[in-house]
Order: C-alpha cells, then sequence, then structure tokens
C-alpha cells in the first residue's frame, strides 16, 4: 500500500466501475484480525479469467459471469479510457495467481450486481476470502460502496496493518 500511496495523485480519480459513491474507508477498528470467517452457504464457482487485480470471470454452473470483488480497489490495468495505474499489473499477476483456475465460492452481501451488470461478492478460497487477503498483503486498498459493507471494518483494520508493516 505505500507504493501504492506513493504513486497516487493527491486526488485520485474516481473509480467508474460503482454504482455506488465511494464513502472512503473508516477508521481501523479493534477488530480480530484474522481475514474472517467463512461464510454458511457460499456458492461455488470456478475462476476462468483474471481481469485485473479486483475483477474476474467465474462459470457458475456452467454459465460464465463478470464478478467485481466487493469493499476493495486495486490499480486500474484494462480501462480504455485510463492509463494503467502504478503497480496495477503487480495486483493482477497477484490476484491470478491465487484464484486462476481454481474453484472458489462467493458470498452476496446486499446488491446482486453493480451498474455495469457485474456480479458483487466475496471471494473465498479454501475457507480465506481473497478481497481480504489482497489488502492484507498490500495489492489492494479498502473501498467501502454500501450498502455492501459487511467486512468494511476488517478490510480497514488490514489496511492499517499492511501500511504498517510496509506490504504491496
Amino acid at each position: 500500500l505505500l507504493l501504492l500511496a506513493a504513486c497516487a495523485d493527491e486526488t485520485p480519480p474516481g473509480n467508474p466501475n460503482r454504482s455506488h459513491t465511494p464513502t472512503g474507508s473508516t477508521a481501523p477498528s479493534s477488530q480480530p484480525t484474522s481475514i474472517a470467517t467463512h461464510p454458511p452457504s457460499p456458492t461455488p464457482a470456478t475462476v476462468t479469467r483474471v481481469i485485473d487485480g479486483d475483477t474476474i470471470k467465474v462459470e457458475i454452473d456452467g454459465e460464465e459471469f463478470t464478478l467485481r470483488y466487493i469493499g476493495i480497489n486495486t490499480p486500474e490495468t484494462v480501462d480504455p479510457r485510463r492509463p494503467v495505474e502504478c503497480f496495477g499489473h503487480e495486483s493482477s499477476e497477484y490476484n491470478e495467481g491465487l484464484v486462476l483456475g481454481k474453484t472458489v465460492e462467493l458470498e452476496k452481501d446486499v446488491s446482486e450486481t453493480d451498474q455495469f451488470g457485474r456480479l458483487l461478492r466475496y471471494v473465498w478460497l479454501d475457507g480465506e476470502m481473497v478481497n481480504a487477503r489482497l489488502v492484507r498483503d498490500g495489492y489492494a486498498q479498502a473501498s467501502a460502496y454500501p450498502p455492501d459493507v459487511k467486512y468494511q471494518a476488517l478490510f480497514s483494520t488490514l489496511q492499517a496493518q499492511a501500511r504498517e508493516a510496509a506490504r504491496g
């Protein structure tokens, strides 16, 4: 995250890939720093393609969907209206290494899709939330987009820890 912050402008541009207005990160809480507890009834999916650090293609019951991770944002790499952002390729490659070709479990928060028709989900792999891992390891920033904020306090805590540890 330190490296991401070093590359960012003073006023980062808004994310055009969201249907809700971002509210910014909240201050870290005293919430436990584990990645999160596994959801009770996740939807299984296979990751068929990684688009960038926070967007993937998944196959569910033979149908392919574009999925946007909830609660996080990574540097842009594929938006034709914007240049590739600093450390965008690293974030995309890290995400690819985590999930490509793997069976994951999807957890819905409040919204089904964003304004672009992408599924909005928390993505779980082997009992660990990928969204949180990307933040914890310094490849993503916590970004709240209400009403989908179930794990936002956790993401903010993990982001603060990543900064303190100079990860990312």
